[in-house]
């Protein structure tokens, strides 16, 4: 199913088509049945939506959002498994991309997908570009389980010096320190 999916999707070409369209197509993949599988999700949003995303270099239009929004709804594990994995260590600021993941966080995301994404962040090294991420998940004000929250607090004191002067890193570990202070000693 894989390389007939990927030249399907190279024959239509979903990665360049206009944005309406993609909307449209979104709409048509949320009313299959059954549902598409881990594999042919993840292909697909890496088809549609990849290339699209980390070449944003201004907000992203109405329609794409719309579109990314739509594909979240229902595929949002593969989504994040291909798409914020790619955004998060994709190197450079990358300020719109990261804007995007943070909206995504903050808006369509269920929670599973929340604390993937925060996995996703403690998977690479932290940098000033993953903070607002970071903050945008601590933001839905999900319960974390143990071990990612202990991960958190770890990675975040062993990254201190390096953010000695960053003031986003001064509001996460704020965040950290008031949402989660029964669990912090």
């Amino acid at each position: 199913c894989c390389p007939q999916l990927e030249g399907l999707c190279s024959f239509l070409q979903l990665s360049t088509c206009p944005e309406h369209l993609l909307v449209c197509f979104c709409s048509w993949l949320l009313a299959l049945t059954p549902d598409l599988s881990y594999t042919s999700a993840a292909i697909l949003a890496e088809q549609l939506f990849l290339r699209r995303v980390l070449s944003l270099t201004q907000p992203p239009s109405r329609h794409l959002m719309a579109a990314l929004a739509s594909f979240c709804s229902k595929y949002s594990q593969p989504f994040c498994r291909v798409l914020v994995a790619a955004v998060l260590q994709e190197p450079g600021e990358g300020a719109e991309q990261t804007k995007l993941v943070c909206e995504l966080v903050e808006e369509c995301l269920e929670p599973d997908c929340v604390r993937l994404v925060l996995s996703q962040v403690l998977e690479v090294p932290l940098s000033e570009k993953l903070l607002p991420v970071a903050q945008a998940v601590l933001g839905r004000q999900e319960v974390l389980p143990p071990e990612l929250f202990d991960l958190l607090v770890l990675t975040l004191c062993r990254q201190a010096p390096a953010f000695t002067t960053s003031l986003n890193y001064a509001k996460l570990v704020t965040a950290v320190l008031t949402m989660y202070q029964s669990q912090v000693s």
